[in-house]
């Protein structure tokens, strides 16, 4: 079904490609070249956002079928098609993709100096990867996006990060690459034995539960290492540190929605009795990653290292939510996604702010940060007491629906979700008194100017998301039901087609 008449999806993914290439062919000295790069990548980005909204107007919310749907022949004697759609667990994913590229463009208008057009040009095609993964309803279309985002976030870290930018680099490729090898070992198994790699055909396909255990374990170690869940999360603290701030806006907004999505995607649907089967094993793993990193954020003296070691804890709430099987539980998972996507990223540029006044990100480095920089720290605030779960702001709504749904399953699975909100609470309102609070013990802090009107305008969209999500949640939710419910009906027919099947 496509509500538009025309290929929404594929223009969305491969318009900033466009982008790219009109960059690419600028001619002139740096200034010029590193000008028209800027103001080019943004215009191509507002203007796929713009078009993205398209998705928001004409998605039917009732439904739970695929949507804006495009299929083309292209290895038809192999089964494999291109073939894009979003339904309610996709749509808002490419949306926030979407969104966040802008901001990201523009947050790096200054703090980018050297060689801007192939940073711009690197974002572009990350755009492009990232839109192509969450639309694509093919499996081998799905992998070629699922892998090809990690070219140009490699190149980000790598030329544009921080002093260990190329070990940070080569070790979120490494971790990355490596789990995704079993993952395309499992996809060639499906596709040997079902002759398709079409999505929606695959769903009514029935594994046989031998070969679920074995898939189930190869799309783990792929979609662990994305989430990522403990204890493969080692790369994630270092790829944040040395990345520059947009690279981390767009690492903890959307690429960590990469392994949670293909929980959602292909786990739960193609994999029922294994999901169910392994389902404590993820829970044990959730829980060890929301108590454990948030203990660890408490020690931490880098802001960024301690916000990464958030995005950790967080996304351990999602993937419990994810593996409770109910609507509640998986409807949490999903808006805890959005809203850590949305508030996340703001904490990156709320550090990235002070990081392009001061270059230090130790959290001993400042202090009374509020009485130099009021509106800063207003904003700062604003996305601490998002990030910890306040009633009405983005994160609540999600974290709350993920507990009540764990809770549905086992309260003491439950319990260790609440546990990370109450420490999340703890390192984040230390972070923020750390630094906002006290007195101004350096000279160089006390000229730090406030926020300039671009920044003003970064924030400005991520301000109104954060207070939208959080005082009117069902304008977001309702995108998930219909998907949801479909999703919850599956597994439990499958669950109970074998059961029957066994007696």
């Amino acid at each position: 079904m496509n509500a538009v008449g025309f290929p929404l999806l594929s223009l969305l993914t491969f318009l900033p490609l466009a982008g790219a290439a009109i960059i690419m062919s600028v001619r002139g000295d740096d200034a010029v070249v590193a000008r028209n790069a800027r103001w080019t990548a943004l215009w191509t980005s507002l203007i796929v956002f713009l078009l993205s909204l398209t998705l928001w107007v004409k998605f039917d919310q009732s439904s739970a079928a695929f949507q804006f749907e495009e299929k083309l022949a292209w290895l038809p004697e192999f089964g494999v098609g291109y073939h894009m759609g979003v339904d309610g667990i996709s749509v808002l994913f490419v949306l926030l993709s979407t969104a966040l590229t802008p901001l990201c463009i523009l947050a790096s208008w200054e703090a980018i100096e050297t060689r801007v057009r192939e940073y711009m040009v690197a974002f572009l095609i990350l755009e492009t990867m990232m839109v192509g993964m969450f639309a694509a309803l093919d499996f081998i279309v799905f992998y070629v996006f699922f892998e090809a985002v990690l070219i140009p976030m490699f190149l980000i870290i790598g030329v544009w990060g921080g002093p260990r930018r190329v070990y940070a680099a080569f070790k979120f490729f490494l971790y990355t690459l490596l789990g995704s090898v079993l993952m395309l070992l499992a996809i060639l198994y499906i596709w040997y034995n079902t002759g398709t790699t079409d999505i929606p055909a695959l769903f009514q396909e029935r594994i046989p539960p031998a070969a679920q255990t074995w898939i189930f374990f190869a799309f783990l170690a792929s979609f662990a290492v994305k989430v990522p869940m403990w204890p493969v999360h080692t790369w994630l603290p270092d790829a944040h540190v040395e990345a520059p701030t947009a690279g981390s806006v767009i690492l903890a907004g959307v690429l960590l929605k990469m392994g949670a999505y293909g929980f959602l995607r292909f786990t739960l649907p193609l994999l029922p009795e294994a999901s169910a089967t392994f389902a404590p094993l993820i829970f044990v793993l959730s829980v060890v990653a929301v108590v454990y990193t948030s203990l660890v954020a408490l020690a931490q003296e880098d802001m960024k290292k301690l916000i990464a070691y958030s995005s950790v804890a967080h996304m351990g709430i999602v993937t419990i939510g994810i593996f409770t099987f109910n609507q509640q539980g998986l409807s949490g998972a999903l808006f805890t996604m959005l809203a850590h996507g949305v508030v996340s990223g703001a904490l990156f540029l709320c550090v990235g702010v002070l990081y392009d006044r001061v270059h230090s990100r130790e959290i001993l480095r400042y202090g009374g940060v509020a009485s130099i920089m009021p509106a800063y720290a207003l904003v700062f605030m604003l996305f601490t007491m998002a990030s910890i779960g306040l009633p009405g702001l983005a994160n609540f709504v999600g974290e709350f629906l993920v507990i009540v749904g764990a809770w549905r399953v086992n309260p003491w699975v439950a319990f260790g979700a609440a546990l990370g909100m109450i420490l999340g609470a703890a390192y984040m309102l230390w972070l923020y008194r750390r630094v906002s609070f006290g007195k101004v013990t350096r000279a160089d802090l006390r000229a730090l100017l406030d926020l300039s009107p671009r920044e003003y305008a970064v924030f400005a969209p991520l301000i109104l998301l954060t207070l939208w999500m959080g005082v009117y949640p069902q304008s977001f939710l309702s995108f998930f039901e219909a998907s949801v419910a479909a999703l919850v009906q599956r597994h439990e027919a499958a669950l109970g087609a074998a059961r029957l099947a066994g007696m």
